[in-house]
C-alpha cells in the first residue's frame, strides 16, 4: 500500500463531472448489474398501482406461458435507466426529454441480473451554446447476454465551461 506523503490527510476522490463533450456518437456506456428480486415486484406494484397477477400471484404466473412471475416491463426500463446513472456521465444533465421505441423482447424472471448498456447515436449542440443534446439507445441485457428489452432516450446535457444552463 502506498500513502501520500504530501499529507497524512485521506484524499478524497470524487466522481469525474462529464459533459456533453465527453461522449462520441458510438461510444457505449455501461452500467453495474441488478439481481432482481421478489421485493422489486413488490415495491413497484406499490410504487405504481400496477397490481397485476403475473407480476405478483405465484399461483396464476405458474399457468402462463412464463411458468413463473416476471417483473413489470415499466420496472425493466426504469432499472435500465437509473442503474446508467451510476456512470457519472448523467451528472450534467439538465432535462430528461423522453422516450421513443421501447420494445420489451424476453421476460425477466426473479433471480435474473440486469445491466444497462447506452451507445450514443446522436450528439447535437442547441440553440444555447451552454448546452447540447445526446440520444441514446439502450439495451437492458441479462446475465446470459440476452437483450430483454431496447428504447431510446435523449437527455439535455450541459456543455464543458457553461455557467448557465
Amino acid at each position: 500500500m502506498t500513502t501520500n506523503p504530501a499529507s497524512l490527510a485521506p484524499r478524497i476522490l470524487e466522481q469525474p463531472e462529464r459533459w456533453w463533450e465527453d461522449l462520441a456518437v458510438g461510444d457505449v456506456v455501461r452500467g453495474p448489474g441488478m439481481t432482481v428480486t421478489d421485493a422489486h415486484l413488490v415495491t413497484w406494484a406499490g410504487l405504481t398501482g400496477d397490481i397485476v397477477s403475473l407480476h405478483l400471484d405465484e399461483e396464476y404466473a405458474a399457468t402462463t406461458q412464463f411458468g413463473q412471475r416476471i417483473a413489470h416491463g415499466p420496472f425493466t426500463l426504469s432499472l435500465a435507466l437509473g442503474l446508467i446513472t451510476q456512470t457519472g456521465y448523467f451528472v450534467n444533465v439538465v432535462a430528461w426529454l423522453g422516450l421513443d421505441e421501447v420494445r420489451a423482447l424476453r421476460p425477466v424472471l426473479i433471480g435474473d441480473t440486469l445491466r444497462p448498456e447506452a451507445e450514443l447515436i446522436e450528439a447535437r449542440p442547441t440553440k444555447k451554446e451552454v448546452q447540447g443534446i445526446w440520444t441514446l439507445t439502450y439495451r437492458a441485457v441479462n446475465q446470459k447476454g440476452e437483450v430483454v428489452m431496447t428504447f431510446k432516450s435523449s437527455f439535455m446535457v450541459r456543455r464543458r465551461n457553461s455557467t448557465d444552463a
